[in-house]
């Protein structure tokens, strides 16, 4: 897993109907026809399925992911309850196959939050007014944000700054780029210790 510090990217907003989206489910990420692997590349393909693509299959050009100013973004916005649904790993990992390492978003679901700080994916929650006011600012095109982990700080090309909070746990895992295993490791020591000491105690329970 890539450590997480700075950013500097475009941004792009999921908009429908001139709001942001809310409520975009696992499903709506990344559909359930390509959950068929475990492997993490190439999973951009199925991205958004049924949102960047017409019933004929071509692409839509008016998904903001196709259009050229944001093909290369590195920040999704979007509105509230993002990542609801199921518990897809490949969601995450289809946004980081994509390019996109940072999502900003007034909330999310519980698991997809979790899933995100496991793959190095920087889940952002700011207030819904901020939001909308960087997803205009996102509308023109070819705009450039900036995320500060270390500092927890979003600053939009207006250049106002914007603190946001976040688990000092999924902090630390992103900052080193340390999964689960990698923070448990750092243990090893006193783990094996304890297992010698448990296994002097406890012989019973040693299996043969």
């Amino acid at each position: 897993m890539k450590c997480f510090t700075q950013l500097r990217a475009t941004a792009a907003a999921l908009i429908d109907q001139g709001k942001l989206m809310a409520n975009v489910d696992t499903d709506m990420i990344i559909p359930k026809q390509f959950l068929k692997t475990t492997e993490r590349d190439g999973l951009s393909e199925g991205l958004f399925y049924d949102l960047k693509t017409r019933p004929d299959g071509s692409a839509d050009p008016d998904f903001v992911l196709n259009r050229p100013a944001y093909q290369q973004a590195g920040i999704l916005i979007a509105g509230d309850n993002f990542g609801c649904g199921s518990s897809r790993e490949h969601a995450p990992w289809a946004l980081l196959d994509q390019g996109i390492s940072c999502i900003i978003a007034p909330s999310y679901a519980d698991i997809f939050y979790n899933n995100c700080g496991k793959n190095g994916l920087l889940p952002i929650a700011l207030p819904q007014a901020v939001c909308d006011a960087l997803a205009d600012q996102a509308g023109g095109g070819n705009m450039v944000f900036e995320i500060d982990l270390e500092t927890q700080c979003v600053i939009g090309p207006d250049g106002v700054a914007h603190p946001f909070e976040i688990d000092p746990g999924l902090r630390d895992k992103l900052l080193t780029g340390m999964d689960d295993i990698a923070m448990s490791l750092i243990s090893e020591a006193d783990i094996s210790a304890y297992e010698q000491i448990h296994q002097q105690q406890r012989p019973w329970l040693t299996p043969k």
